[in-house]
């Protein structure tokens, strides 16, 4: 935390408590806002942590302001509104399912996740419904960083990976067995929907519109002058490799940021819609996503 909190757990002076990953696509994202330099805009108290863990935070009620993944949301959308800007959504940047041998079979097979709750393993699991008739076999979750060396080594039979791991499972010795987001892409003609921005309700209709007017002006910042956030981006990208980091800011940050936009939200409510069709997920409420 980067700001003392009162005693009632609010931090005082109007800053509010936000929390996002150090992935390169939330740092070059949040640069600006919260080093001061979006006009207007209150300052973050910003906690560093893995989607994970704020989608564990989102369903306890804990912080103002969320990065979540889009999986989440049927848990905590009468708490939190989704913001319609910030997140991740895009195309040809999904999921990855990755083996030892080319063209395994995942029938009965081990698979390691790294949430159920997430964005990835939906996707994974309708990819599965269509594509392992037999279904897959146990579902391991284990922390990101552990699945491809678990793959690679034969503690699990395939693993599914996200974000970097789809510039780096080749230095594993590992084959892509299927890209989650073709499937999703080839299936439903829409983006893929990753990682969502959420804001408690409880701050008020106005306050919401001032925020996502900030996570604007943060991202067209970023783009105008995306030299000011480098070192904030290195910073916490865990000693990737600054060309990795700027591949991954390129996949993940783009229109949808901006603004979902129709199509982003037609995806939302694809991905929920089908993955409660599929008993993954609680059905959502028609107005759910509205802001």
């Amino acid at each position: 935390m980067t700001t003392d909190q009162a005693a009632d757990g609010q931090v005082p002076g109007g800053t509010l408590r936000i929390a996002y990953s150090p992935c390169p696509n939330d740092t070059f994202v949040f640069h600006a806002w919260a080093h001061g330099l979006v006009e207007g805009a209150p300052p973050l108290d910003v906690t560093f942590a893995d989607i994970d863990i704020t989608n564990g935070m989102a369903e306890r009620g804990e912080l103002d302001v969320l990065k979540v993944s889009y999986a989440v949301l049927p848990w905590v959308l009468q708490e939190y509104a989704l913001l319609p800007c910030g997140g991740a959504l895009g195309r040809g940047c999904g999921p990855l399912v990755l083996t030892r041998e080319p063209g395994t079979d995942l029938s009965g097979r081990t698979v390691a996740v790294p949430s159920e709750r997430s964005t990835a393993y939906l996707l994974f699991r309708l990819w599965a419904a269509d594509q392992v008739p037999g279904g897959v076999g146990e579902v391991v979750v284990m922390p990101f960083h552990e699945i491809m060396p678990a793959v690679r080594d034969g503690r699990v039979d395939a693993g599914l990976v996200i974000h970097e791991a789809r510039f780096t499972y080749q230095q594993y010795g590992l084959h892509k067995l299927a890209d989650m987001g073709e499937h999703w892409e080839a299936t439903t003609g829409l983006p893929i929907p990753l990682g969502a921005i959420i804001a408690k309700r409880s701050l008020g209709k106005e306050r919401l519109h001032a925020l996502a007017d900030a996570a604007r002006a943060s991202v067209r910042r970023a783009w105008d002058e995306p030299e000011l956030s480098r070192g904030y981006v290195l910073e916490h990208s865990q000693e990737m490799d600054p060309h990795v980091a700027d591949q991954h800011i390129a996949l993940y940050v783009n229109e949808f940021t901006a603004d979902l936009g129709e199509s982003g939200y037609a995806a939302v409510r694809g991905l929920l819609t089908r993955a409660a069709a599929e008993g993954l997920v609680p059905p959502l409420a028609p107005d759910a996503l509205a802001f």
